[in-house]
């Protein structure tokens, strides 16, 4: 799948001035980033919690191929089969290729991103499979033709009355609107018989255990449970990341997973997969399949400045915290990943090239540091990544800013290197910039200044420092 970040500032101006879309990303502070804030307040050991998390994390990715290696090894012993995928179309092949060799007709789906890397469900579709979404805010997405806005609740844009008319086809302008429960309802009453009859399911997976070869799958609504035990083929897809050492340590990372991503103590299912349905188990998979895919993230895993990012639980709570993508939702992002965390591992995944715009989609204030339940430095690795988008790298081919651009900063560092050469700066920037001012700001400037003034208005610079007004008035006073 191509991403479609070179559209970047287009789309985000588009969602700016879409007011329902504005108010629906409301939702997104008050309900999610306000809920972690509660949960976390409500966790005396929280900050220790992070710690602890961070450094499970730390580890895993430090050792990786060793615990790949251990969970392929016991998932297989469970009764499971393993496939190493390089990258989305080897998944995506693969997963088909067993659907076919299976004689499989539905296929549902649990809410996954690893799945929307491979556009799994568009593909099956297209393969003449019965492809459906069991998650309602996927389903919803799926029935819109749209991809998710957000990596915990994919609908999050969607009015009600949106969802009404994409749920019910008999549904007509001016009809009182549905509330959430009869949404729901609505949604279930749809795929309560596709769940009859699929015999095969896709889902995600939110952990994997190395020491027991079994997966760990976080959900509030019955979908997950359902497609893990119903379908007669269950096949998990995962990032080679997803990986945590022992039960010990998942039953860390479930706990400020949890409180991070909704901002409850616990969800409403943690279902834990350990392969195929034994011959005394009266429910479960007759087959069950674990494809981990790498699809780039090999590229960050040898990049020292940006292997931090592989830490990512997908919780959401950068997004939530994030006041860029509070505004600009979760399709100016182009692809998968949105807000702080997509800036990073798109560019790499994908290509800095087609995504030079995503780094600098962030006011660098720090907030997505703070609400990280592992404490990844997003600010710090999006700096690199603004660095080399601007310097130019293997991966953008061409430096990304102009002449005049360098330049400019050329002149500033020099002025900033001494006293003398700032205050000479300083007057030389204000009799340069004075002709084109009124009233003391600057409204309209010639390139390569002008991004800045086209949407706000910049002071002038002063004619004399501080440093300057301050040595006069002293001197004036003893005189």
């Amino acid at each position: 799948m191509k991403p479609l970040t070179l559209n970047f500032r287009n789309k985000a101006a588009e969602t700016m001035g879409d007011k329902q879309v504005q108010q629906s990303l409301e939702h997104v502070y008050t309900g999610f980033f306000k809920g972690r804030l509660e949960a976390a307040g409500d966790t005396p050991e929280w900050e220790e919690l992070r710690d602890k998390g961070k450094a499970i994390k730390d580890h895993t990715i430090a050792h990786l191929d060793y615990y790949l290696g251990m969970l392929a090894d016991n998932v297989e012993k469970n009764g499971g089969s393993v496939y190493f995928a390089e990258n989305a179309d080897e998944a995506r092949q693969h997963i088909i290729d067993l659907a076919h060799a299976r004689n499989i007709k539905t296929i549902i789906k649990s809410k996954s991103m690893v799945s929307e890397e491979m556009a799994l469900a568009e593909s099956l579709n297209d393969e003449g499979f019965e492809t459906v979404e069991t998650d309602l805010g996927e389903y919803i997405i799926q029935l819109a033709g749209e991809t998710p806005y957000h990596l915990i609740a994919p609908a999050v844009h969607k009015s009600r009355l949106e969802v009404a008319e994409l749920l019910d086809d008999n549904y007509k302008s001016g009809d009182r609107v549905p509330d959430a429960t009869e949404l729901t309802m609505m949604a279930r009453e749809k795929l309560r018989g596709v769940f009859a009859r699929a015999d095969m399911s896709v889902t995600g997976v939110n952990f994997a255990v190395a020491e027991s070869g079994s997966i760990a799958l976080v959900t509030n609504e019955g979908n997950g449970r359902m497609s893990t035990t119903v379908p007669r083929v269950h096949v998990a897809v995962m990032g080679m990341e997803k990986i945590v050492p022992s039960i010990q340590d998942l039953s860390t990372m479930l706990r400020i997973l949890i409180r991070s991503a909704t901002g409850q103590r616990i969800s409403t299912y943690v279902t834990m997969v350990n392969g195929a349905r034994a011959s005394d188990e009266e429910e479960g998979p007759e087959e069950f399949h674990l494809v981990i895919m790498n699809n780039g993230r090999q590229n960050l895993l040898a990049d020292p400045q940006l292997r931090e990012s592989l830490n990512c639980i997908r919780c959401g709570a950068c997004l939530n915290a994030c006041p860029v993508y509070r505004k600009v939702g979760g399709h100016a992002y182009g692809w998968v990943y949105p807000g702080p965390i997509g800036s990073i591992v798109t560019p790499v995944m994908t290509g800095l090239k087609d995504a030079h715009n995503l780094p600098a989609a962030s006011s660098l204030c720090g907030a997505c540091l703070d609400a990280c339940p592992v404490k990844i430095n997003i600010p710090r690795m999006l700096l690199e990544l603004r660095h080399r988008t601007a310097e130019g790298s293997a991966d953008t081919a061409e430096r990304t800013s102009s002449k005049a651009e360098r330049g400019i900063w050329k002149l500033w560092r020099a002025g900033m290197m001494g006293r003398k050469r700032f205050d000479l700066g300083a007057r030389l920037s204000w009799l340069l910039l004075r002709p084109m001012a009124k009233n003391g700001w600057l409204k309209k400037t010639p390139p390569p200044i002008s991004r800045w003034t086209s949407t706000r208005d910049f002071p002038i610079m002063a004619s004399s420092s501080l440093r300057s007004k301050l040595s006069k008035r002293t001197k004036k006073a003893k005189s």
